[in-house]
């Protein structure tokens, strides 16, 4: 299974058999999202940047919320959060979705605005192989804060989104920030992770920086 990064929340998450992409994004944020076939979609909250569904194929399986589905021997279970520390006063809900595509366990944390209780960690459950977390602050996790969701879930990789990339028109950090909290003195981006199966989870979470594929 391999993650390319497109941008702000998106990522294709590709399989042997399906794919799956999320948070869509309009080409008023500033970099244009490429078209692309997928088999599911999910969206993690209704907001513009991440909710774009026109430039997908139009065969796509939406998930916009809660629950639990399976589309083509993809997994998607959907776990209520918030956009914001007050639960959701100011800014809305927010959707974890726990994703598997080829036995690969993947987390995509949406626009999370709060640390984790520890139901929401036992919902998500393990092992969590990638872990895509907001870090850029605004409306959703800072660096500080994310590294420490990160801390409580433990995954084997953690990939940094939703930051100051080249070109986005929104107002958030870069990722060194998040570097330095996560004790990474180095990091050169990557066109995409490939990861496989291992059967058991690795002890230590690895940080691993893609670049935008826009």
């Amino acid at each position: 299974m391999d993650v390319t990064w497109h941008g702000h929340g998106c990522f294709r998450l590709r399989g042997k058999n399906a794919t799956a992409l999320t948070d869509p994004y309009p080409p008023s944020l500033g970099t244009r999202l490429p078209r692309i076939d997928a088999d599911v979609v999910t969206v993690s909250h209704d907001h513009p940047n991440h909710s774009y569904l026109d430039g997908v194929g139009k065969d796509a399986f939406v998930v916009e919320g809660p629950g639990e589905y399976e589309v083509k021997g993809i997994t998607v279970f959907g776990i209520r959060t918030f956009h914001d520390a007050l639960a959701g006063a100011e800014q809305g809900g927010n959707t974890i979705y726990v994703l598997e595509v080829d036995e690969i366990r993947i987390v995509h944390l949406g626009d999370l605005g709060h640390m984790l209780e520890d139901d929401v960690v036992e919902a998500i459950g393990t092992p969590v192989d990638v872990l895509l977390v907001p870090v850029g602050g605004g409306k959703a996790l800072n660096a500080t804060r994310a590294a420490e969701v990160v801390r409580s879930i433990e995954p084997r990789w953690v990939v940094p989104m939703h930051y100051r990339t080249p070109g986005l028109k929104t107002d958030l950090d870069g990722v060194d920030i998040f570097l330095k909290e996560m004790s990474v003195t180095e990091a050169t981006p990557q066109g995409k992770l490939v990861v496989q199966y291992s059967g058991s989870g690795d002890s230590d979470t690895k940080v691993f920086l893609l670049e935008p594929k826009t």
